[in-house]
């Protein structure tokens, strides 16, 4: 919500916001956009027009994100990133290298880009966007050109099957002037700063949309070597003690497996995993997937649930994901540990010189990063 306040100042909407807690998206709104920070919403002025987050939908009155977010699409020619795994990264490619091309673009992106300033910006070129399918929200958006990297069941208690993704995605496609398919397309072999075999996929996708919006692709190959990639994504936070630790965002098991994957390609270091399930929806559905996934590490602890927007569910815990990868690996050194910070002390006391340790789900195992490397330095 901070980027389409963002935009919609920068494009002549007076703009005023509210949230319960202070978070440092607001650091990227300018001084005229004026949030309140409070346990309730404020009433809203008379003739204003209230958005709400999907956080809060079902308990403010107004209209969705999703409607404000298709006006802005409406308003310039866009180029639309959705798909079920390395959206945010796409997004940040393309709109990079239109930026460093001179093009000045708007964008949007859900997660914060250092070489762009942040996660919205305000210029006068393509808008780009990332689009969100987790409640079919996607297909109520109009661009010029529309990406899908790749379909995955993700979200179960929006889709019931692979096959309805798929159904989605298509008659969103079906409705655009461009379309760009990520399936359809081989790994980008160029060079690239950010690692794995995940990301030259989604260099390849970005590059496909950088061709429909008029491009070059050898022109296009040069800045975006130099892409650097977003935060929390396998963003390596720093060293302590002869041990690298990174954090991830990676909450569905094709998302763990590649951040994995991309940390063993250099070398034979041991990697050491901090897992924080996401939904008790997706570990209750996924949870022997995530114990797969989760089998490529050396050592592992796992939390519980982070429920972001779900209630409890009977019997769904982390110690599902614990029981299936101990099944998968019998021997290997896994950790059910209920806190956050019961998995930093588990994996501080094993980890040694030359490993690589890694913090990865959607919840808030983004703290634990800090505190591994301030442990390690003890």
């Amino acid at each position: 919500m901070s980027g389409y306040a963002l935009l919609a100042r920068a494009w002549g909407a007076e703009v005023r916001g509210w949230d319960r807690v202070r978070t440092p998206y607001l650091g990227n709104l300018p001084a005229e956009v004026q949030v309140e920070i409070s346990d309730e919403p404020p009433v809203p002025p008379e003739g204003w027009e209230p958005f709400v987050s999907t956080a809060f939908a079902g308990r403010i009155a107004g209209r969705s994100r999703a409607e404000l977010l298709a006006e802005l699409v409406a308003l310039r020619e866009a180029i639309v990133v959705a798909g079920a795994h390395g959206k945010t990264t796409t997004t940040a490619m393309i709109a990079f290298v239109l930026r460093e091309l001179g093009h000045d673009p708007a964008f949007l992106i859900g997660g914060d880009v250092a070489q762009l300033g942040g996660n919205a910006g305000t210029g006068e070129g393509w808008l780009v966007v990332e689009g969100d399918e987790s409640d079919r929200t996607v297909e109520a958006l109009r661009p010029r050109i529309a990406v899908v990297t790749n379909v995955d069941l993700d979200h179960h208690t929006t889709f019931a099957s692979r096959a309805e993704v798929e159904e989605l995605f298509a008659r969103w496609l079906a409705g655009v002037p461009q379309a760009v398919r990520g399936v359809e397309l081989a790994p980008y072999e160029g060079e690239l700063a950010v690692p794995g075999e995940h990301n030259r996929h989604n260099a390849a996708v970005a590059l496909a949309a950088l061709e429909a919006a008029g491009v070059a692709r050898a022109d296009a190959e040069r800045p975006l070597a130099g892409f650097r990639g977003v935060a929390r994504r396998l963003e390596r936070r720093g060293e302590s003690g002869g041990v690298e630790v990174f954090d991830d965002y990676g909450h569905h098991p094709t998302e763990v497996a590649a951040a994995l994957q991309a940390l063993r390609d250099d070398g034979d270091r041991r990697v050491l995993v901090l897992f924080q399930p996401h939904l008790y929806s997706r570990t209750r559905h996924l949870a022997r997937e995530f114990g797969g996934a989760l089998s490529a590490a050396d050592t592992v602890a796992v939390t519980d649930v982070y429920p972001a927007r779900e209630q409890p569910v009977d019997g769904v815990t982390g110690k599902l994901i614990v029981d299936a990868l101990t099944e998968l690996r019998p021997g290997m050194a896994v950790a059910w540990t209920p806190s956050v910070d019961d998995g930093v002390r588990f994996l501080a006391a094993r980890a040694r010189r030359g490993d690589r340790v890694v913090t990865l789900g959607a919840g808030d195992v983004d703290r634990a990063a800090t505190l591994l490397l301030e442990a390690l330095a003890s």
